[in-house]
């Protein structure tokens, strides 16, 4: 086995932007005259779709949202996103970010954005950060895939990215992922794809019993030693 594609969440691993996606959410909740409750954010919706999440928050009220409702609320949150990030300058990019997307591309690995964020969402944040040209494959969460946990999306970066790339005939085992939460993590192992916990969202050690390897910054990923490790792999598999 070779490492050969990279994919990356988006909301907390590129962008230090889930407190601003609570606050949202917490304020769609208040129009509809919904009360917020301290923790629902990080239990049901951190690493899942705003679908998703304003899904189970409603149901969790004795809601039940049509999707033509769903629809509305999720785009009356992507319009006020945007209107707080035009405030906002420089954007809150992690550091490191832009230093491991150079060393992947000089090692011409192919990298893909998989994410419940809404495309334009995502296309904003990578434009405005210089960023894009990095990412050949966008995921995201108007797709109409099922949200992570779901292994939907990642399965759909890897059909992309082989669309996209010709002879790459690339496997869930040839790519690494890079996830900050549980729903990530799990998302990405049920694809059958290894992953990199970034301790942005919980604490080091609890992304440590999920996540194949654990860094506490992205800056410290060490892609060399990922890749040497995934090759020896392969040599005892083919040994066996």
């Amino acid at each position: 086995m070779t490492l050969k594609a990279v994919l990356f969440d988006f909301n907390g691993v590129i962008i230090n932007d889930e407190p601003l996606h609570e606050r949202l959410i917490e304020q769609l909740l208040i129009e509809e005259n919904l009360r917020p409750k301290s923790g629902e954010f990080r239990k049901y919706c951190l690493g899942r779709s705003d679908r998703a999440c304003l899904t189970e928050l409603f149901s969790l009220r004795g809601r039940f949202l049509a999707d033509a409702a769903l629809d509305t609320l999720v785009a009356r949150k992507a319009v006020a996103y945007l209107r707080e990030l035009e405030a906002i300058d420089p954007l809150p990019i992690y550091p490191g970010v832009p230093d491991i997307l150079f060393h992947l591309r000089a090692a011409q690995l192919p990298m893909a954005i998989v994410s419940g964020a809404l495309r334009s969402e995502i296309e904003t944040v990578l434009q405005r950060s210089q960023l894009h040209e990095n990412f050949s494959v966008i995921v995201s969460g108007d797709m109409q895939l099922s949200s992570k946990p779901e292994p939907d999306g990642y399965l759909k970066a890897i059909e992309l990215l082989n669309e996209k790339n010709t002879g790459l005939n690339l496997k869930p085992y040839e790519c690494l992922a890079i996830e900050d939460t549980f729903a990530g993590i799990e998302a990405a192992k049920r694809a059958g794809i290894a992953v990199v916990g970034v301790a942005n969202s919980y604490p080091f050690h609890m992304l440590q019993r999920r996540a194949n390897w654990t860094v506490d910054y992205l800056i410290d990923l060490e892609i060399d030693r990922i890749q040497k490790i995934l090759t020896q792999k392969g040599q005892v598999l083919k040994a066996s």
